[in-house]
């Protein structure tokens, strides 16, 4: 599929998380100087969100405002602003506010995971949420009014590890309950649950696992077992789900609605399509891919370079990729980093108290150097930050 000067080739990416923004910036960065291809950027939101300091944003700390059009001035890449309304896998268009058409030859599907507020009654009534800078400011307005109170934060995994010890460390005149099925850091090296545990008791988190919400209400939370929680506030972090409009499409998904991938990430159902991030169920060979940062750059990256193959008349090359660490933040001070195997699986390598927070600090922030490094360099190797084990593909032309 070579194209010519004369026969402009449309890829649209949609969704300017970390996932999508990588392949648009290393695609466009790459193909800036042909003049025959055309990228194009489509989000809700011109300000990019950064997940990984929103439990920051939630309790009052001042982050930064990064502008998607500036981080992708310079590529060549153009930017459109609004909502994603319909894909027309057939038509290969793009439907955007409902009153655009957007056309493409390739699309980057990166519409990623959201809070799954339709599981639990009454979370998306009554529950905060971390899906993005407003729903976090919101939850520090509630937080900063005088009075005090408990905070529920519903959902033991990482997310709602990370917003309970930074809510108690910055309002300690909150009492703090997390709630879950599971043990906070269940899936950690005992050293590392050990020093988890430790902080969250330093704290004052108050701690319950083995419990199920079964209802979100205005002044708490009710319980499966028949008990109740009562709160001034409550935090869901109990779970994700993806946008529906890629099954409406009739892309082949999985039971959760991610986009099934061949090997090198395209849509087993429309190879014309390729699916990163948190849209994409990606198998490896020690089984699916979860969704996370770490990942996700890894895939964009991926993504981008298998399309400039396919159009150099090549086949695309398999995505490999294995994890590498899990950086926990425990407030400003602490955190807790465990190095793990390509599967996930823990390591007995931890790093504990502040050195780990300056590791998690510089992690959080590699996104930026590295998005600078592949607009300045677009012929050399790709780039991925989070410590991720990516198999680089440098073979391009």
């Amino acid at each position: 599929m070579n194209t010519t000067a004369a026969q402009q080739h449309e890829v649209l990416v949609l969704g300017a998380g970390y996932a999508g923004l990588a392949a648009a910036i290393q695609l466009a960065a790459r193909t800036r100087k042909r003049g025959n291809l055309r990228v194009t950027v489509v989000d809700a939101h011109d300000t990019f969100t950064e997940r990984l300091r929103l439990h920051m944003t939630a309790t009052g700390q001042d982050t930064a405002e990064l502008s998607i059009p500036e981080l992708l001035s310079g590529t060549g890449a153009r930017f459109v602003r609004g909502w994603v309304t319909a894909v027309d896998a057939g038509a290969k268009t793009v439907r955007v506010d409902d009153d655009r058409v957007l056309r493409y030859d390739t699309l980057v599907y990166g519409l990623g995971s959201i809070a799954d507020t339709a599981s639990v009654p009454g979370v998306e009534d009554h529950a905060h949420l971390l899906d993005g800078p407003q729903g976090a400011a919101a939850l520090a307005r509630r937080l900063a009014r005088p009075g005090g109170g408990t905070v529920v934060v519903g959902g033991s995994g990482l997310t709602g590890v990370e917003a309970a010890a930074e809510i108690a460390e910055r309002h300690p005149e909150y009492q703090v309950v997390l709630l879950g099925r599971r043990e906070p850091g269940a899936g950690l090296h005992p050293k590392a649950r050990a020093h988890l545990d430790a902080s969250l008791a330093r704290l004052g988190v108050l701690v319950r696992c083995g419990v199920e919400v079964a209802k979100v209400l205005p002044d708490g939370v009710a319980l499966k077992d028949g008990s109740g929680v009562p709160a001034a506030a409550v935090l869901w972090t109990g779970g994700t789900r993806v946008s529906p409009l890629a099954a409406a499409a009739g892309l082949t998904v999985d039971e959760r609605g991610r986009v099934v991938t061949d090997g090198t990430l395209r849509s087993v159902s429309h190879p014309d399509v390729y699916a990163v991030g948190d849209a994409a169920a990606v198998r490896q060979g020690y089984g699916m891919m979860h969704g996370t940062c770490q990942s996700g750059m890894p895939t964009g990256v991926h993504a981008a370079l298998s399309i400039l193959r396919v159009l150099a008349g090549k086949e695309p090359k398999p995505f490999r990729f294995g994890y590498y660490h899990t950086p926990v933040s425990l407030g400003r001070g602490d955190a807790v980093v465990q190095f793990t195997r390509p599967d996930g699986s823990p390591r007995r390598i931890v790093l504990t108290g502040r050195r780990a927070a300056r590791y998690k600090e510089t992690v959080t922030a590699s996104p930026w150097p590295t998005f600078a490094r592949m607009k300045k360099m677009p012929a050399s190797g790709a780039f991925w930050p989070h410590g991720g084990r990516y198999t680089r593909n440098r073979s391009t032309k």
